[in-house]
């Protein structure tokens, strides 16, 4: 930085003013580093419930649709490139770019293309196809007609409710069978995987066989926060769809299946793109209505088989194609129907119902209030939002439920007096309903089928499958025991406990040894404690796994388990473990071998990933789930480890490990909300102040290029930066140009990539994984992913690949590097929370470096902008199985 900029004051990169900087974000400019050398930083201390779950991505200036959230890089090639404006009957864009970053969520990376039809296929992957028009369903009606009387009833019952004077329970007397959904305590839909139903459950084996034809059977394509607006496109792929089917991996895949496109944690299926007749007919409907013909096989992806007919008869299930706006929805429906088209249809508003409660999906919730699907409803110019929301109801298309409302201080409610206690009315998708609900009854089946005298000494000398020999499955099928004598003694769980090598490992022994679900909370530090309980499991001979979010996440965890003298491939991913690819494989019964299982990363579970994972854990399997409560949360739908704590429901154990030196705390300070300034006198920790974008990019590239690699002896390769979004003149696309250029500059000859880029590949919705590009093959790019080689298919390269110099802060969830620079330019102060700043920092391990132009902006997340609130049902689910137990 230049001697001449006084050391109190930080810049605006937008406009180069000077704004006021604290004293602890300023530290003076180093001679060896000359960006500047000591960061703020608070003391060590506890770390708090800190996060903005799902929150938008973005340090762009806020008119770029691309900053609503970090969820879907574009490829190289829309860098320049604008959406097209809307035809004159307001039909979809013939590209829009995508707005997010992450696989998803939404949320992490499964980009959108630079084509409206790339941004479908990543959508695509975890979309289910929707029920066809015969199905009953919103989609199925064309609307119009006079209701049922038995439509009128649960109109009727929704307004007795919101009213207060009935239970929600009234609504479940329709024909679909949903009456056991109106209370967390009652009985519950099949879970999403099982095939068949579970006995004594009401509920049918395929749960969405008579769901909505609209565009509720589809994933979601946009947070909620702009209705109204007239909105970005939708951020892109949803979380996965289907909970319990495991997808094989692809070819080229890793040891997690990062070379499957259908290789994220549930397994999402890609319905069928239609034959060459069914795209004309397609076609024919969608220029008929003034939309692009290329929206065909998306809406085919969208609408499943005979999606021509849907669309002619009921226009807005347009709506569920990925970027699709209601205004260009109501074009597309005003050129097909004419003066029949009013705002008041009824086929709109269920259409905007379900549109709604996808959008909120992508922000991490798996219900809504139905006020606030009402005010939603009335900014997109729906004469009667009530109406249409009784209609909606009474149509099948959303779900309802009562959650009882908490008042601080207020005791329980007694049991004959449930009916006085206040309640929410929620409305939601079946699709994560049934997650929600699978997820507490295999939870509760966990801590309900746990035997610790069984569970310990089931297999007396059994030792763990430390190589997945498979003669130890087979024999652990047929139920023989191995014989102690064969494998030496068996270690006791106190004795465990007293070898652990932190009181905080001890403590974790001994509350997994006595339950079958536990939580464990803590930072980077931690994870040595779940490692240390997986290697005491070993010693009592149960077999046991850790899985992580990444592949960056399992490589760690494995390292460190050879370092307790364990095999490394006890590491797993959640995405492999599900697939197969990964872990002990599944037996008869399709459950997981293994007897304890810690899940760490715990934070970066969606509900629909967490419900496929507990629904194939065994009988009396012990289950851990292990965090970081300061991080972002998961890209897709919920906030299942917060839920899980919040509920009280199993032991909580808190780690009293900090993380060590300079970084570890500072980021300890910021998860409680403090930034204060901490002595780095290895240079550990570096500001660098910064007046303008341009100033920002200019330091950015040269400390990558220059300065760490000099000052720190930290390689390029081995350097990450992180900002705030996509777009923008400091967002990741910005960035990537000016560090491909100095770093390894080419003509981009393969699909906009040369070899030695480093880049961003969104394997799945929700999973971003970072590499380098080592050769072109006729079949794709070839990828060194953390030393594992990855072929991306060169129909994907398009869509799903991205520069990966420069990331954002969801994309980097889970992942370390030995040096990160961390860009916040001054646009992005509404976007920051304590979350994301709290996720940012800690991602290096030796140096950090914030280029920083984001003023005062900076201290104010750390201390008042925590986490934004999730509406889901998993805590109050799990209350009321507490409650009955």
């Amino acid at each position: 930085m230049s001697s001449d900029r006084p050391a109190g004051e930080a810049a605006s990169p937008t406009t180069g003013d000077p704004a006021p900087r604290e004293d602890a974000t300023a530290p003076a400019p180093s001679p060896d580093h000359p960006e500047a050398p000591a960061d703020p930083a608070p003391a060590t201390a506890p770390r708090g419930q800190a996060e903005r779950p799902g929150e938008p991505e973005a340090g762009e200036a806020t008119a770029d649709p691309d900053t609503t959230a970090d969820q879907h890089p574009a490829p190289p090639a829309e860098a320049a490139r604008e959406a097209e404006p809307t035809s004159e009957t307001g039909a979809p864009p013939r590209e829009a770019e995508p707005t997010s970053e992450t696989d998803a969520q939404p949320r992490e990376a499964g980009e959108a293309g630079p084509e409206a039809e790339s941004a479908a296929e990543t959508a695509g992957s975890a979309r289910v196809a929707a029920p066809s028009a015969g199905e009953a369903g919103a989609g199925g009606s064309t609307g119009g007609g006079k209701r049922s009387a038995a439509a009128e009833a649960l109109a009727a019952a929704v307004r007795a409710v919101e009213r207060g004077e009935a239970d929600a329970a009234s609504f479940f007397t329709s024909a679909r069978g949903r009456s056991t959904a109106a209370r967390p305590g009652g009985a519950r839909p099949a879970s999403p995987g099982h095939a068949t139903p579970t006995p004594g459950d009401p509920q049918a084996a395929t749960p969405h066989a008579a769901g909505p034809a609209g565009p509720a059977g589809g994933a979601p394509t946009a947070p909620l926060g702009g209705a109204g607006s007239g909105g970005a496109p939708a951020p892109g792929p949803a979380p996965t769809a289907t909970a319990g089917a495991p997808a094989a991996a692809g070819p080229g895949a890793g040891p997690s299946g990062v070379g499957s496109p259908a290789g994220g944690a549930g397994g999402a299926r890609v319905p069928s793109a239609g034959g060459p007749a069914e795209l004309d007919e397609i076609r024919q409907v969608l220029a008929a209505g003034g939309a692009p013909p290329h929206l065909a096989e998306q809406v085919v992806r969208a609408l499943g088989e005979g999606a021509g007919p849907v669309l002619r008869d009921d226009p807005w299930q347009l709506l569920a194609v990925p970027g699709v706006r209601p205004e260009q929805a109501d074009g597309f429906a005003r050129a097909l129907l004419g003066p029949d088209c009013g705002p008041g249809d009824e086929r709109r508003s269920r259409a905007l119902v379900t549109w709604l409660l996808e959008r909120a999906a992508l922000e991490g919730h798996t219900a809504r209030e139905s006020a606030t699907l009402r005010d939603a409803l009335a900014q997109h110019a729906v004469p009667d939002p009530d109406e249409a929301l009784r209609d909606a109801v009474a149509e099948g298309v959303v779900l309802v439920f009562q959650d009882a409302l908490e008042t601080p201080g207020a005791a329980p409610a007694a049991e004959d007096n449930e009916a006085e206690q206040p309640v929410r009315v929620l409305l939601g998708l079946d699709r994560y309903a049934l997650a929600e609900e699978s997820l507490a009854d295999g939870l509760a089946r966990v801590v309900n089928t746990f035997e610790p005298d069984a569970a310990a000494d089931s297999a007396p000398g059994a030792r763990p499958e430390t190589d997945a020999a498979p003669e130890s499955d087979a024999a652990r099928e047929s139920g023989a025991e191995p014989e102690a004598e064969a494998a030496g003694p068996v270690a006791d769980w106190e004795a465990l406990a007293d070898a652990a090598p932190s009181p905080s490992a001890a403590e974790l022994v001994r509350a997994a040894a006595g339950h079958g679900l536990v939580t464990h909370s803590g930072g980077e530090s931690a994870r040595a404690e779940a490692v240390a309980l997986v290697a005491a499991a070993h010693a009592r001979g149960l077999r046991a796994y850790a899985a992580a979010h990444t592949d960056d996440g399992r490589r760690r965890l494995g390292a460190a388990l050879a370092d307790s003298g364990l095999p490394a491939a006890l590491a797993v991913t959640v995405a492999g473990l599900l697939t197969g690819a990964e872990g002990p494989g599944r037996d008869a019964d399709g459950a997981f071998r293994l007897d304890l299982l810690a899940v760490l990363d715990a934070p970066q579970l969606d509900v629909e990933a967490a419900a496929a994972l507990v629904e194939s854990l065994p009988d009396g399997v012990r289950l851990v789930f292990s965090g970081d409560p300061g991080v972002l949360w998961s890209a897709g739908a919920g906030r299942v480890f917060a839920d899980v704590v919040a509920a009280r429901s199993c032991p909580q154990v808190v780690s009293r490990t900090p993380d060590p030196g300079p970084i570890g705390e500072l980021v300890s300070g910021i998860g409680i909300g403090e930034l204060s300034q901490v002595e780095a006198p290895g240079k550990e920790v570096v500001i660098v102040p910064v007046r303008d974008a341009g100033d920002a990019v200019h330091r950015t590239v040269q400390l990558v290029a220059d300065s760490v690699p000099r000052a720190i002896g930290v390689p390029v390769p081995d350097i990450q930066v992180i900002t705030v979004g996509h777009g923008g003149a400091v967002g990741t696309r910005a960035l990537n140009a000016a560090l491909k250029e100095r770093l390894n500059p080419g003509p981009g000859r393969f699909g906009g990539f040369d070899p030695g880029d480093r880049v961003a590949y969104a394997v799945a919705p929700g999973r971003t994984v970072t590499g380098t590009v080592t050769a072109a093959e006729p079949d794709g790019l070839r990828l060194d992913c953390g030393g594992e080689d990855v072929l991306v298919p060169r129909a994907r390269v398009a869509d799903a690949l991205r520069p990966g110099w420069a990331v954002t802060a969801h994309q980097a969830a889970g992942r370390r590097w030995p040096a990160t620079v961390v860009v916040l330019p001054g646009d992005a102060g509404p976007l920051l929370t304590r979350a994301w700043v709290y996720t940012a920092f800690s991602r290096g391990e030796r140096h950090l470096s914030v280029v920083h132009g984001a003023g005062p902006a900076l201290p104010h997340a750390v201390a008042e902008v925590p986490a934004a609130e999730r509406t889901t049902r998993l805590r109050a689910l799990l209350r009321a199985q507490n409650a009955t137990a």
